[in-house]
């Protein structure tokens, strides 16, 4: 049996907040006959706090898990952050060098320094190393910190160590064709790459929907614009609040905005709302991921909203939008998915941080259900080709599988 290291540092921990893509991961290739370690972090990203090991450990879980210790930190970007996971890569190689012995480590990418760490030590023991490409820094990080010569100075270590990784990849993962292709920007090497999309489970998302949607309560007359995801300086809610109010004018007040999550941002804008007395925008707040998909299922039209700058592609919340049949307006600027949406036409896009352009769009499909039927199905259907889980992620099986041959 094949042994394989699996190492993350954002993975959900059964009843914790944050992202299953990994623990997915681990739980597909355990059931296709490897051996795996999950190996993460002692800290808990979300909830920005230590996790309670000895109660996740007395949990079932299909796969092993490993700790390495990490101190925290209390903001996304800063250099209490940095220094932290400085420290959990200097952990992870420690632990590496002490109980590995795998066949093929695969992990994310970032945190460059843990990626390197993985990187180096599987170069080292001449196994496959795979890097899962689901952000990009330095340069998400430029959006919260943006100082010509001083961003220069201080992400220059995450940019080098990220140029690293991407030379001792074996293969290459990506969460969108962006994120693929970003290895091979300053190189040519002939391996295999995949794109694979973050995803869900159609049938877990269904499932909770279907449990929740007594708990979400909808006014009769109400049409229900919604976002859903962090609430921080990449996105752009300030002006989704602002349309709101821009609706209201236009004498719309049953157009209702729904925010979901929570972010550094969340309570200006909430007191933004309150002085200028915006009531028909909502700040729900952290919803449960099954609750969260009654709101998305409920909801007349979601929101993919950025600003302008925004470095994202395809993000994780693309899944659960795509899963809830809803039609989407888009102000992410990435051309691939913009392409995308229009493509597919399970959606439209729009420029970002304009409040009339988004009102407008808004109040396009208030007026056309028809629409936003057909937008809707297009949108289920893409999910259930290219976004659920047990079916899109075999492309990572089958490139592991190419690899350890």
């Amino acid at each position: 049996m094949k042994k394989i290291a699996v190492v993350t540092m954002g993975v959900r921990l059964n009843d914790e907040p944050g992202y299953t893509r990994f623990r997915y991961i681990c739980e597909f290739l355990t059931d296709a006959g490897y051996e795996v370690d999950l190996i993460t972090t002692t800290f808990q990203h979300w909830e920005k706090e230590q996790r309670n090991i000895a109660k996740i450990k007395q949990e079932d879980y299909k796969f092993n898990i490993k700790f390495i210790y990490e101190p925290g930190y209390k903001k996304n970007v800063d250099l209490k952050r940095i220094r932290s996971h400085r420290i959990a890569a200097k952990n992870l190689r420690t632990l590496l060098e002490k109980e590995g012995n795998y066949d093929l480590v695969y992990a994310e990418i970032p945190p460059n320094d843990v990626a390197l760490a993985a990187a180096e030590y599987a170069k080292e023991k001449g196994i496959p190393f795979v890097a899962d490409v689901n952000d990009l820094w330095p340069e998400a990080m430029r959006m919260v910190l943006d100082i010509p010569v001083v961003s220069d100075i201080l992400f220059y270590p995450l940019q080098r160590d990220a140029e690293k990784v991407y030379r001792l990849v074996s293969g290459v993962i990506g969460t969108s064709d962006e994120y693929r292709d970003r290895p091979f920007r300053n190189q040519q090497r002939n391996i295999p790459k995949r794109t694979v999309y973050v995803g869900n489970e159609l049938s877990v998302f269904d499932e909770g929907a279907e449990k929740n949607q007594e708990e979400v309560f909808k006014g009769e007359d109400e049409f229900w614009v919604t976002y859903a995801g962090t609430i921080g300086t990449s996105y752009d809610i300030k002006t989704m609040v602002l349309a709101a109010e821009e609706l209201a004018n236009r004498g719309m007040p049953n157009i209702r905005i729904k925010i979901l999550g929570g972010g550094p941002m969340k309570e200006e804008l909430r007191s933004m709302a309150d002085v200028k007395q915006i009531f028909n925008v909502e700040f729900v707040g952290y919803a449960p991921y099954e609750k969260m998909a009654a709101y998305l299922k409920k909801s007349d039209v979601l929101v993919n909203s950025f600003v302008k700058k925004a470095p994202q592609s395809i993000v994780t919340k693309i899944g659960d939008y795509l899963a809830a049949g809803r039609p989407m307006i888009n102000t992410c600027m990435s051309p691939e998915f913009r392409a995308k949406v229009e493509h597919d036409g399970f959606g439209v896009n729009i420029m970002p941080e304009d409040v009339k352009i988004l009102a407008d769009a808004i109040e396009d499909f208030y007026e056309d259900p028809e629409k936003c039927k057909e937008m809707g199905e297009k949108a289920r259907k893409i999910a259930e080709q290219q976004f659920d889980r047990p079916h899109s992620y075999r492309k990572i099986e089958e490139l592991i599988q190419e690899l350890l041959k």
